[in-house]
C-alpha cells in the first residue's frame, strides 16, 4: 500500500473511533469483518490504494477492535455498529455515502441502510453476516470463530489455524506476518477481557439472535439501495448461499459469486475486486439500469 494516510479519531456518543482515510472524491466507508485481530486498514490494505483513486474512502477500526474504544452492545450488536457508523457519518460532516462491507461489516452496513436508507448512496456486501444466521446449524468457520477466546483462551495456533483453514482458500497465501500481528491486536488485555464478537447468552439470547438475522426483517423486501453482493464459493464462515438469498430478495441487487475464494474475497481477489467496486460506485456504472 503506498498511498498516504491520514488518521485520527472521531468521538461517537463518548467513545472513540479511530479512522484511515486516503483519496478524494465521494465518501466510501469500509467496514471489516469481526475475526479476532481484525482491523480497518490490515482488512483492506489490498484494496485503499486502488479506490483512493477515484474515492474518499474512510476506514474505521469498528468498536471493539484495533484502536477504537472497546465495547460492543451485545444485546443488538448489528444496530448498535450501524449507530455508531452513523454517528461517525455525523462526526465527519457526511451526509451520505457509499458503505462497503465484510462478514461483520457487512451485517453493519445492511443494518444501517435498513435503518437510515437515506444515509447511503450504494452498499457493497462481502460475505456478509446476519444472512440466515438463525437457519440451520453454525458453519465451521463461525464455530472457529466464535470459539477463539473460549477453552484455553486466545493463542496464536487457534488464530492460524481459523485464519489459514476458514478464512481464505489457499491458506499458504497468507503471510505469517498478517497472522502475528492479527494475534497481537487479539490478545489486547480489552478486548480479552470483553470480546466484541461472541455467542448470544442468557435470556436474551434467542432476541438477540433474531435481531441478528437481517434476512427476517421485513425491510429488506423493500430496501432501494442499489447493492452489489461478492460472496467467495468456498467460504466457510458464511454460507454462499446467502449470496443468491439476497439477490432474490433486495429488488436492487446485483450479485457476483467467485470460484476458489473464501471468505475474505477482498484480498484473495483483489485486482478483480478493486475493479467491480470502483465501476459500482462510480458514477456511470454498467450495473445501473
Amino acid at each position: 500500500m503506498t498511498t498516504t494516510l491520514t488518521e485520527h479519531t472521531v468521538t461517537v456518543a463518548g467513545k472513540q473511533i479511530f479512522v484511515a482515510e486516503a483519496g478524494t472524491g465521494p465518501a466510501v466507508v469500509m467496514l471489516h469483518g469481526g475475526g479476532p485481530g481484525a482491523s480497518g486498514v490490515s482488512n483492506y490494505s489490498r484494496n485503499i490504494d486502488a479506490l483512493a483513486q477515484h474515492f474518499r474512502v474512510i476506514v474505521p477500526d469498528m468498536p471493539g477492535y484495533g484502536r477504537s474504544t472497546k465495547s460492543v452492545d451485545q444485546a443488538d450488536p448489528f444496530g448498535y455498529l450501524a449507530d455508531m457508523t452513523r454517528g461517525l457519518l455525523d462526526g465527519l460532516g457526511i451526509d451520505t455515502a457509499h458503505l462497503v462491507g465484510n462478514s461483520y461489516g457487512g451485517a453493519a452496513a445492511l443494518r444501517l441502510a435498513l435503518d437510515t436508507g437515506h444515509r447511503v448512496g450504494k452498499l457493497v456486501l462481502m460475505g456478509p453476516g446476519g444472512i440466515g444466521t438463525t437457519r440451520g446449524a453454525p458453519t465451521a468457520g463461525l464455530n472457529s470463530l466464535l470459539s477463539y477466546y473460549g477453552g484455553n483462551g486466545p493463542s496464536r495456533d487457534k488464530l492460524e489455524a481459523f485464519i489459514r483453514t476458514f478464512l481464505v482458500y489457499d491458506g499458504a497465501s497468507v503471510p505469517d506476518e498478517l497472522i502475528d500481528l492479527r494475534y497481537q491486536a487479539s490478545i489486547d488485555p480489552e478486548v480479552v477481557a470483553n470480546p466484541p464478537l461472541r455467542r448470544p447468552s442468557g435470556p436474551t439470547a434467542l432476541r438477540t439472535l433474531w435481531r441478528m438475522d437481517l434476512t427476517r426483517d421485513k425491510r429488506l423486501r423493500g430496501l432501494q439501495t442499489p447493492t452489489l453482493v461478492l460472496w467467495g464459493r468456498d467460504d466457510k464462515v458464511n454460507k454462499p448461499a446467502g449470496g443468491p438469498m439476497l439477490l432474490n430478495t433486495m429488488p436492487n441487487a446485483e450479485l457476483v459469486m467467485t470460484s476458489q475464494t473464501g471468505h475474505w474475497m477482498q484480498w484473495e481477489r483483489a485486482d478483480l475486486f478493486n475493479r467491480l467496486v470502483t465501476e459500482f460506485l462510480g458514477a456511470s456504472s454498467v450495473f445501473d439500469r
